[in-house]
C-alpha cells in the first residue's frame, strides 16, 4: 500500500473484523486483499479455536495491522465477532468474512455514504446488484429471502439481504447496544437492534462468489430456526410477546458445534 498517498488518512479510518475457523486455505489471500484497501487501518482476525494452520498463516503475516486475537474455546462467529468489536478502535468498522465469499474491493462503495455523513450503518446487499455473483442453491437464496421478509416485517425496514456479511456501522452504533448471540444468529440481531436505535440505514450492491458446503460453507438449517427465533425475540414487538419462553425448545433443537 502506497503510505506517501497525502489522502491516506483521511480513509485509512476502517476497523475490519474477521472471525476465521479452519480457513487455511484461503486466510492468507484474503488478508492480504482486505490490506490492498486504502481504507484499512487495522484488521482483528478472531480465532475460534481452529484445528488447522490459520493461526501459524495468520502468526506469519508481518503488517502491523494485523492483530491476532484468539478464542479460548470454540464459540461461533457471533461470539467472534462481540470480541472483535470490543476491540476496535477505528471510526468505522465492518465485517469480513475469512473465506472468499465476499471481495474487499467493495469496501469503496460500502464506506462512501458513512464518510459522507448520509449513513450510520450501511448492508452489502448481494441481491440488490447487477455485479457479479456465482450461481448456487436455489433453496439457499430462498431461505435467505424468507429470513429477510420476515425480519422486514419485525422491524420495518425495506431492506433485501439481511444476513449479508457486509455489515458496516460508525462505531459508537455498535457501542450503543449490547449483541449476546454465540453463532449466525447475531446478523438478525444486529439488524433488529440497529432497527431499535433508529439509526440511519443505507444500502449498496456488491459481488458475491458464493462456496459449497464441500467447500466449507458453514450455515445450515439448524442457523435457519434460531435466525426465525432471534428475528422475534430481539424485535421491538418480541418485547411484547412471549418469544423468550421458547429459548430452551430452541436451544435443544439447534444444538449442534459452534
Amino acid at each position: 500500500m502506497p503510505t506517501a498517498d497525502p489522502d491516506l488518512h483521511d480513509v485509512q479510518r476502517l476497523s475490519v473484523v474477521m472471525p476465521a475457523y479452519n480457513e487455511e486455505s484461503s486466510i492468507a489471500e484474503i488478508i492480504a486483499l482486505v490490506l490492498q484497501s486504502p481504507y484499512t487501518a487495522e484488521l482483528l482476525v478472531i480465532d475460534d479455536c481452529s484445528t488447522d494452520r490459520t493461526v501459524e498463516i495468520i502468526e506469519s503475516i508481518a503488517d502491523p495491522r494485523v492483530k491476532l486475537i484468539r478464542q479460548p474455546k470454540n464459540r461461533g462467529k457471533g461470539a467472534a465477532l462481540r470480541r472483535g468489536f470490543a476491540e476496535a478502535r477505528e471510526d468505522f468498522v465492518i465485517v469480513q468474512d475469512a473465506d472468499l465469499e465476499y471481495d474487499p474491493a467493495d469496501y469503496s462503495q460500502i464506506m462512501e455514504p458513512l464518510l459522507a455523513g448520509r449513513a450510520d450503518v450501511v448492508f452489502g446487499s448481494r441481491f440488490l446488484t447487477t455485479r457479479a455473483h456465482r450461481v448456487l442453491y436455489y433453496w439457499h437464496s430462498v431461505g435467505n429471502r424468507f429470513l429477510t421478509t420476515l425480519s422486514n416485517m419485525f422491524t420495518n425496514l425495506n431492506i433485501s439481504d439481511m444476513e449479508t456479511c457486509y455489515k458496516a456501522f460508525r462505531r459508537e452504533v455498535l457501542q450503543s447496544f449490547v449483541l449476546e448471540e454465540d453463532r449466525f444468529g447475531i446478523e438478525p440481531e444486529m439488524t433488529a437492534k440497529v432497527a431499535r436505535g433508529h439509526w440511519r440505514i443505507y444500502e449498496v450492491g456488491i459481488s458475491y462468489s458464493a462456496r459449497t458446503y464441500a467447500e466449507g460453507k458453514k450455515i445450515g438449517w439448524r442457523d435457519g430456526i434460531r435466525a426465525v427465533f432471534c428475528i422475534l425475540v430481539y424485535s421491538s414487538l418480541g418485547d411484547r410477546l412471549p418469544v423468550h419462553k421458547l429459548e430452551p425448545a430452541v436451544q435443544s433443537l439447534t444444538k449442534s458445534r459452534a
